[in-house]
C-alpha cells in the first residue's frame, strides 16, 4: 500500500511555488528583487527601489533596475490602454462660450453635406431636430447615452422634466446620439466635395480613404455602444444608415452582408413597430414617422436583398400588420405657392409631380404611391426567393409552374404599377431631384427582377427538362416541349430587354448629374443597398 502511495506521489505535479515577494511587490504585481541582507525591498518612488548607500551600483544591477522600470511601465500603459478601450466613445466637445474650432466646423459641413445629398433618398431624420439636439450636445458637453431606452418614440415629448429641460419651461431637449452623429459625418465624408476629400478621391483612384476611416470608426462606435443589441429608436435609424455605407460585394469576405439590415429589423421586431396598435399608440408625430417609414425601409430592403444576394429574407407577408406611409396628393395651389413642400417622405409616397403626365383613365392612378407599388413588388421577389434559392431547386430545376406564376405575377405588377410609378415614355417636364431618383430606381428594380429569374432559368434550369434529359431521352419528346420554349425565349427577352433599360435609365441620371461615377447612384444609396 505504501509503495502504491509512493507511486502514485511520483505522478502528481510539483507543488506551487510560495510566493516569497514582499508586499508592495506583489501589490504592484512587479518582479520582487530582494538585496542580500535585507528581508524587504524598500521603495521610495513608483519605480525604484531605495538602495543602502553602502551598495555599489553595478552594471548588472542598474540594468536589473531599468528593465524592471520598463516593465512597470509597460504593464502600467497597458492597463490605461485597455481601460480606454473600454470606455465608451461621446462626443470630444468645448465650452459653449469659446469659439467653434476648424475641425467642429469641418464636422458640421460634412453634416449638411448629408442633408443636402443622402436625406432626400434615406429621410430617416428630421434635419431641423437633428441640428438642434447635434447643438445642444457641442453646448452641453458629452451626455451617458441611456441603454434601457426601449420605446420607439424615444422623444423629448414622452418624458418628464430632467436636468435637460430647458429654463423657459419648452420640451426637454435630448442630446444627440454620438453613433449617429459618426455615421452622419461618414455619410457626409462620402459625397462631400471639399478640395481635402477631392484630393484623396484622386490620390486613391476615385476611392476616399479617409471617408473609409470614418466609416469604420462609426461602425466600431456602433459596435461598441452596442446599437446592434439594444431596442431603440435612435438604433434602429443608426443601423439602417449604416448598412448601406458597408461592403455589399458577395466577394468581399470583409463584408458584413447585411449584418446591419438584421440587426435593424431585429430592434424593430423587438420595439413591436410590426403591430398596428403600437404604432398607434406613438403620439409623436414625427416618431411615429420615422417609425413607419424605418419599418418600409428595412421591410422592402430584406426582400430584395434576399433575392439578389439568393438568401432567405428575415420577413414574411404575414409578419405585420402596420400601414403604409401614405398622404394625399398635393393641391396644385399648394406646389405653385410659396407654401411649406412636403418631405421627402410625403413626395415618395404621392408623387403629385408625375400626376399631370398619366395617361391612364384610371382615376387611382394619382394615388398610386412608392411605398405600394414597391410593397408589391417585394412580396414578389420574397416569394421568389423562398422558390428558387433552395437546394431542391438547385439539384432538380425550376418547376414550370413556378415559373409560370411568376412570370405572371411580374407582367401583372406591370401593367398594375409600372405606369404609375416608372418613367413614363412622355415624360417632358423638367425632373427633381426625388422623383427623378425614384422614378428611375422603381423601374430599374423590376427589370433586374427579370434579369434574376433568367439566370435562375439559366443556371438551374427546368425542371421538366432535367428529368427527361437524365434517362437519356431527348426533351423533344416532351408534350410541353413549345410551351417551355417559349416561356424560355419570353423571359430572355424580357432579360435583355430589362438590362438596355436599366443601361438607359443610368445614363438618364448621369446626364442630370445623380451619378458621381458608373454604376453608383449618389441619390439612391437603397439600390446598393438593396
Amino acid at each position: 500500500m505504501q509503495n502504491q502511495i509512493h507511486e502514485l506521489a511520483k505522478t502528481l505535479p510539483p507543488p506551487r511555488k510560495q510566493n516569497t515577494a514582499c508586499d508592495a511587490c506583489r501589490a504592484r504585481k512587479v518582479k520582487c528583487n530582494q538585496l542580500p541582507g535585507q528581508d524587504k525591498v524598500k521603495h521610495s518612488s513608483p519605480y525604484l527601489p531605495l538602495l543602502p548607500r553602502d551598495t555599489p551600483l553595478t552594471a548588472s544591477l542598474a540594468i536589473a533596475l531599468s528593465i524592471q522600470e520598463l516593465s512597470l511601465h509597460a504593464t502600467t500603459e497597458k492597463k490605461r490602454n485597455a481601460a480606454a478601450a473600454k470606455r465608451p466613445r461621446t462626443l470630444s466637445t468645448s465650452s459653449g462660450s469659446s469659439q467653434p474650432s476648424s475641425s467642429r466646423l469641418f464636422a458640421l459641413d460634412l453634416v449638411e453635406v448629408f442633408f443636402q445629398i443622402v436625406h432626400s433618398r434615406l429621410p430617416l431624420l428630421n434635419p431641423a431636430q437633428f441640428r438642434s439636439r447635434l447643438h445642444y450636445s457641442l453646448s452641453t458637453g458629452p451626455q451617458p447615452q441611456a441603454t434601457n431606452e426601449s420605446t420607439p418614440q424615444g422623444g423629448a415629448g414622452q418624458r418628464g422634466r430632467n436636468s435637460n429641460s430647458p429654463p423657459h419651461g419648452g420640451p426637454p431637449q435630448k442630446p444627440v446620439h454620438p453613433a449617429l452623429v459618426a455615421v452622419v459625418i461618414a455619410w457626409g465624408a462620402k459625397f462631400s466635395e471639399h478640395p481635402l476629400f477631392v484630393a484623396d478621391r484622386h490620390q486613391n483612384r476615385n476611392q476616399s480613404a479617409f471617408a473609409k476611416v470614418l466609416i469604420n470608426r462609426a461602425r466600431d462606435l456602433a459596435e461598441d455602444m452596442k446599437v446592434h443589441r439594444m431596442p431603440s429608436a435612435d438604433h434602429v435609424v443608426i443601423a439602417l444608415l449604416i448598412e448601406p455605407l458597408q461592403s455589399q460585394s458577395v466577394e468581399d469576405n470583409a463584408g458584413f452582408h447585411g449584418f446591419w439590415l438584421g440587426s435593424a429589423i431585429r430592434l424593430l421586431l423587438d420595439l413591436q413597430i410590426n403591430h398596428k396598435s403600437v404604432m398607434s399608440n406613438i403620439e409623436d408625430p414625427e416618431a411615429r414617422g420615422t417609425m413607419i417609414f424605418a419599418w418600409w425601409m428595412a421591410c422592402l430592403a430584406d426582400a430584395y436583398r434576399s433575392v439578389y444576394y439568393r438568401r432567405k429574407p428575415m420577413l414574411d407577408d404575414d409578419d405585420y400588420d402596420i400601414d403604409f406611409y401614405t398622404v394625399g396628393p398635393v393641391p396644385p395651389d399648394i406646389i405653385e405657392s410659396h407654401a411649406p413642400q412636403p418631405s421627402p417622405r410625403e413626395q415618395l409616397e404621392a408623387r403629385p409631380d408625375l400626376a399631370p403626365i398619366i395617361v391612364s383613365p384610371d382615376p387611382l392612378g394619382v394615388d398610386q404611391g412608392y411605398y405600394r407599388a414597391a410593397h408589391a413588388l417585394a412580396r414578389i421577389a420574397r416569394q421568389m426567393s423562398r422558390q428558387l434559392w433552395r437546394p431542391a431547386t438547385e439539384s432538380d430545376g425550376i418547376p414550370l409552374e413556378v415559373l409560370n406564376t411568376f412570370m405572371s405575377m411580374l407582367s401583372e405588377w406591370r401593367e398594375e404599377h409600372l405606369q404609375h410609378v416608372g418613367v413614363p415614355s412622355n415624360f417632358e417636364a423638367e425632373w427633381d431631384f426625388v422623383s427623378a431618383v425614384t422614378a428611375c430606381a422603381s423601374d430599374a428594380t423590376y427589370h433586374i427582377m427579370w434579369i434574376i429569374l433568367y439566370n435562375a432559368l439559366e443556371d438551374f434550369g427546368i425542371r421538366e427538362v432535367n428529368d427527361v434529359t437524365r434517362t437519356g431521352t431527348s426533351e423533344t419528346l416532351l408534350p410541353q416541349h413549345a410551351q417551355i420554349e417559349e416561356k424560355k425565349r419570353k423571359v430572355g427577352s424580357e432579360a435583355q430587354h430589362g438590362a438596355l433599360r436599366i443601361a438607359g435609365l443610368a445614363g438618364v441620371l448621369a446626364s442630370n448629374g445623380y451619378l458621381v461615377r458608373p454604376g453608383c447612384s449618389v441619390s439612391d444609396p437603397r439600390v446598393r443597398h438593396r
